[in-house]
């Protein structure tokens, strides 16, 4: 049998896919593991973010010889009231405008099919109208009844209603439990993972994590603190040219302005909407605001909070958004960045670990 490395690389992969033949196989052996992940992921991942958020407090406060639960206590203390001071401010108005979107959707979806079929009547529209294969007229009817069925699927579901409901409640209830023993003994983890690595191994394992904590540190904190910078923008910009449910558009632009690049144009598509009902201005306004809040993120807030970029090229950010997208959803646009930035930490390392390992063979060789 040859024993060449082509050959060992080849035996190799063949006995991955055999397993994963396997393994598809037999694959009611592995759904009670796939349901504990499933159940898990979610608290977790948020008690992650909220780690590399809180954590510099819970340094600093412990620096300064606070002892650490009672830094974790006093930063959840102070969440608490954050949070209740929002719920108390900014609750009675996210209420109103979401019962008014909720009442007024019929209505709205009627507004944008009319609005629709008002364009197809112009003159510049009716020359891309010439064949069949381009018919606004259709769109809109697929997309009124697409907002009619998904709105009434939404009262009607109950069951899949009462879920979310119960999944929402699991995570407020698992994360402050997830998240204080993250704080608590979240040093402890390099040292439990340096273990299984041999001795001569540990100090390469542990620059290793470093690397990846502060890529995803790094990563983590300049995201969340800019979407929230973006998302005030937005909501000061849309007061300013008086859009309707300009919280909700604001929190949509927030939330989706973690998506590096796709997420800006996300955001701007329902305001877009919502603005097409107003008026031409309006949607001319919209842009506007949208377009200057880019630019001060872009030029001054991003700077000034992302401190260390990941070194990631644009092209490459782009091209794993949409594979991401297309594999994952919404999940996976999130999740390709952070996810690319550790495994290029761990593949560089391993690379250079190899290089350092056949340098010292080929010494080794030498004095022999």
């Amino acid at each position: 049998m040859p024993q060449s490395k082509a050959f060992r690389y080849g035996y190799g992969f063949l006995l991955i896919f055999l397993l994963i033949l396997v393994g598809t196989k037999i694959d009611f052996v592995f759904q009670p593991i796939v349901a504990l992940v499933q159940t898990l992921f979610f608290p977790f991942l948020i008690a992650g973010v909220l780690y590399y958020l809180f954590r510099p407090v819970v340094n600093f406060l412990h620096a300064r010889r606070v002892p650490k639960i009672l830094s974790i206590l006093l930063i959840y203390l102070v969440a608490i009231g954050i949070c209740t001071l929002l719920v108390y401010l900014v609750g009675p108005i996210l209420q109103e405008q979401v019962n008014n979107l909720i009442k007024n959707t019929p209505a709205l979806a009627e507004t944008i099919q009319a609005k629709v079929i008002e364009l197809q009547q112009s003159e510049w529209v009716n020359r891309f109208q010439q064949n069949d294969q381009f018919n606004l007229e259709e769109i809109s009817d697929k997309v009124t009844g697409y907002l009619s069925e998904s709105l009434a699927s939404i009262g009607t579901n109950i069951a899949n209603f009462i879920g979310i409901i119960t999944s929402v409640v699991t995570i407020f209830v698992t994360v402050p439990f997830i998240l204080y023993y993250m704080l608590k003994e979240g040093e402890k983890a390099p040292e439990q993972v340096l273990r299984l690595l041999p001795s001569t191994q540990q100090a390469n394992g542990n620059k290793i994590l470093a690397d990846l904590d502060e890529a995803l540190s790094s990563f983590i904190q300049g995201q969340v603190f800019v979407s929230f910078c973006v998302g005030v923008m937005l909501y000061i910009g849309y007061l300013i040219i008086g859009i309707e449910y300009s919280l909700i558009l604001a929190i949509v632009a927030m939330l989706t302005n973690v998506i590096p690049y796709l997420g800006p144009i996300i955001a701007v598509i329902p305001a877009i909407f919502v603005a097409m009902i107003d008026s031409p201005g309006m949607i001319i306004k919209v842009l506007i605001v949208m377009v200057i809040a880019q630019q001060i993120e872009g030029n001054v807030i991003s700077p000034q909070l992302m401190g260390r970029q990941l070194d990631i090229h644009p092209l490459t950010i782009i091209s794993l958004l949409l594979v991401a997208g297309s594999i994952g959803g919404l999940l996976g646009l999130i999740l390709a960045v952070p996810v690319y930035a550790v495994l290029k930490v761990i593949v560089l390392h391993t690379y250079r670990l190899f290089r350092l390992r056949k340098e010292q063979k080929l010494e080794k060789n030498i004095i022999q």
